[in-house]
């Protein structure tokens, strides 16, 4: 932990950003466990919970995004109303959704994410023009999060909701938040990507673009927000003209696999965030949502294949690979349910509709991409439903 003397002179270093938003407040709730002390989902965990909410939205609080200098501030639910004195310059971002979009605006890659092996850059391989190098990137959650990465990653802005670093592991302090808005740099984020944590239920949300039109605020790049949220208006026009009719589209069930020979299986409902918009904008038929299986947000709890065999979806999307190609999925995972004797009589695997099912975290490019991905697999879409060369020249700021 740095000592005192360090701390003031960050604290005047400081002095070029800093937050206005609403003091964190609220008590301690019953929390959930899970197998996992990570911090991440899919055998996610969740300790104590606590309610921090601002006061106010954009919608009852002032908010200045001129391109002219001096000083700005951005809203946000539920970090409140932060004020920068000038545009941040290096950053670190809760997760993938959140860095994603910071590429979208043609920043530099954050210096951290919670968990580097979420953050899924090959994505990136689909379009020419737009690559990630996460070599240097570190992981926020190693074994817990030590407040001394925080002083040594040193940056400007943290995107992350502060909820989530007091109630995502054995979590932090109110004032633990408190030390790093106030000797290292803001918090400016909201928990997008899912919906269903009760430390964060009394609060609103913000959709995958308009997460990203308020980031686009705080580094004052909103008019490469403006150049997306148009490909992206032209994109969903594109998914509606290919997404078959209601009792065309298989039912599919969304599963996190444990390992490569998975028996044990983490279910999902189709729900909310950021997590579920290729889904959603696909209108997948949920299988899981028709039946009495309980979604792991909610019980914790695993299914084996007997009920997955019960279910049985005539697609199987599988959470928890996305660090393997399509070619090593189905070497792996696919190959041991077509040889194991339940997996075998699942509809989907002896149809061979079995595929990976998404990451969790989703910005406005690796959005496009799973969205693509997913038509040609479940409906067997063959256009193109994006144009990889605006997503480029956007990135690189030729638009």
């Amino acid at each position: 932990m740095p000592d005192d003397s360090r701390r003031r002179g960050l604290r005047t270093r400081r002095t070029v950003i800093k937050g206005t938003g609403a003091a964190l407040g609220g008590g301690l709730l019953a929390g959930c466990t899970s197998d996992s002390d990570d911090g991440s989902d899919g055998a996610d965990s969740t300790q104590t919970s606590t309610d921090t909410t601002a006061s106010s939205d954009e919608s009852t609080t002032s908010e200045s995004t001129t391109t002219t200098d001096g000083p700005y501030s951005v809203s946000m639910v539920p970090v409140g109303e932060v004020e920068f004195e000038s545009v941040p310059k290096t950053w670190v971002a809760n997760n993938g959704s959140w860095a994603d979009m910071g590429i979208a605006l043609g920043l530099e890659p954050p210096k951290a994410v919670w968990l580097t092996s979420r953050y899924h850059t090959q994505y990136y391989d689909a379009i020419d023009g737009v690559s990630v190098d996460k070599s240097g990137m570190k992981d926020l959650y190693q074994d817990g999060v030590n407040k001394e990465l925080f002083y040594q990653l040193d940056a400007d802005v943290h995107v992350m909701d502060p909820n989530f670093l007091m109630n995502r592991f054995k979590g932090w302090s109110h004032s633990d938040v408190d030390e790093i808005k106030k000797n290292v740099g803001p918090l400016f984020g909201n928990c997008i990507y899912a919906q269903h944590y009760t430390w964060h239920d009394d609060y609103r949300y913000y959709t995958l673009m308009e997460g990203f039109e308020k980031l686009s605020k705080v580094f004052k790049r909103h008019d490469r927000y403006e150049a997306f949220a148009d490909l992206h208006a032209d994109f969903q026009s594109n998914i509606e003209s290919v997404v078959p009719s209601k009792g065309e589209r298989p039912s599919a069930a969304v599963v996190w696999g444990v390992g490569d020979k998975p028996k044990k299986f983490y279910p999902y409902i189709i729900g909310k965030g950021t997590g579920f918009k290729h889904l959603n904008d696909l209108k997948v038929d949920d299988a899981l949502a028709k039946t009495d299986v309980k979604d792991f947000h909610g019980s914790r709890a695993a299914i084996d294949l007997e009920v997955l065999l019960k279910v049985d979806p005539e697609v199987l999307l599988l959470r928890g690979y996305e660090d393997k190609s399509r070619e090593e999925f189905e070497n792996t995972v696919v190959k041991f349910l077509e040889n194991n004797n339940t997996a075998s009589n699942l509809t989907a695997v002896k149809n061979g509709d079995v595929y990976r099912a998404g990451g969790l975290y989703q910005g406005p490019i690796t959005n496009l991409v799973l969205t693509q991905r997913t038509a040609e697999l479940l409906y067997g879409v063959d256009e193109k439903l994006y144009d990889h060369q605006r997503v480029a020249d956007i990135v690189n700021g030729e638009f």
